[in-house]
């Protein structure tokens, strides 16, 4: 049955993804090189609709049972109409936005998707009372942009979000939560499919319209596998998507350390940096591959470890990631605090113990 649905929405993004780049050229859903951007020549960018069109397919074919499947379904529409005029006429922010929160608070407010209880580690529970829909609001535009941010190379986006499809799927298999698990292999196929043309070198973009739909996607899915959160499981579907997070975290820093507006483009996303670092284009994608995989799998291990166990992991896994942004400058050339804190410790000792 899993390998069955994943071949179905597999072949038929395979089969509509060319259609679809015939379509963006049609009507000028094009994506001209610039200097902000790596590519040299006009690109379609509209390949986000094979990914929907073939994961309709999927929900059509195999229709998973479940109360949320209308109201996720709904906030789709609204997400990928979102995606598909941005990538047409070119949307401000502002409207991305609302098409965002009109799909968040679809799920949410109507469909009543929300994380109301966090059991803590010592006993007792923590109820989020009214802050129930907004942080739950705040999760689903956070990890939609989030993913949006990091689709800057070939096949970046896509492969990230394949890698954390797998992990979401995984456990819900080992949890036995039948329907994220079927809903997560629809995407998957859905994703790999058009990932064999979006690869470097790329024959087509998915455009918000892919970004979009794969970030509202895969929020919605952690948030129904993990809904009934312990303190520790609250961690699982943030460290799983560790790759997007960390990085949109650190171009938040960045901009309020060059007091710059957060919403202001840059090239210092950790796909840039590991390029004025040396690396090639095709490099850079299966190095930050890499990089998911592995939070993919700390997560997986995360959720099996005790919870002593469980604290050193994430402060283990926090010190790395500090690290390996100071290393690299992803928040700033200047931003360095940990690395300066151990230059003046070296420094010390040396002074301390030359002749």
């Amino acid at each position: 049955m899993i390998l069955f649905i994943l071949l179905s929405c597999l072949l038929s993004s395979i089969l509509f993804t060319p259609v679809v780049r015939k379509l963006a050229f049609k009507i000028g859903a094009t994506d001209r090189p610039s200097q902000r951007k790596v590519h040299q020549r006009v690109m379609p960018r509209l390949g986000g609709l094979a990914i929907y069109i073939s994961f309709i397919i999927g929900i059509l074919l195999f229709k998973p049972i479940g109360h949320y499947s209308i109201y996720i379904l709904m906030g789709s529409v609204f997400i990928v109409i979102t995606g598909f005029l941005d990538d047409v006429l070119e949307l401000s922010a502002r409207y991305k936005l609302i098409g965002q929160l009109l799909a968040a608070f679809t799920v949410v407010i109507v469909g009543g998707i929300q994380v109301n209880v966090i059991n803590l580690p010592f006993g007792g529970q923590f109820e989020l009372g009214v802050l129930s829909i907004p942080l739950t609001i705040l999760w689903i535009v956070g990890i939609t942009n989030a993913i949006n941010l990091i689709d800057g190379l070939d096949g970046l986006a896509a492969g990230v979000c394949c890698i954390a499809l797998v992990t979401i799927s995984w456990m819900a298999f080992t949890m036995g939560d039948l329907y994220v698990l079927m809903i997560g292999l629809i995407v998957l196929g859905s994703t790999l499919g058009f990932l064999l043309y979006n690869f470097h070198p790329a024959k087509i973009f998915m455009g918000d319209t892919g970004a979009l739909f794969l970030g509202y996607m895969i929020s919605v899915l952690s948030l129904l596998g993990f809904k009934n959160v312990t303190f520790i499981s609250f961690i699982i579907p943030v460290i799983i998507l560790g790759v997007p997070i960390s990085d949109t975290f650190f171009a938040i820093i960045r901009r309020v350390v060059n007091k710059k507006p957060l919403s202001a483009p840059d090239k210092s996303h950790l796909h840039h940096c590991l390029l004025k670092a040396g690396f090639t284009h095709r490099q850079t994608v299966l190095l930050i591959y890499a990089m998911a995989a592995l939070f993919g799998i700390v997560g997986i291990i995360f959720s099996k470890v005790n919870l002593w166990g469980g604290y050193a992991l994430i402060l283990f896994l926090v010190l790395m990631i500090e690290l390996f942004a100071e290393f690299i400058g992803l928040a700033g050339k200047n931003y360095r605090p940990i690395l300066k804190l151990f230059e003046s410790i070296r420094y010390s000792i040396e002074k301390r113990y030359s002749p």
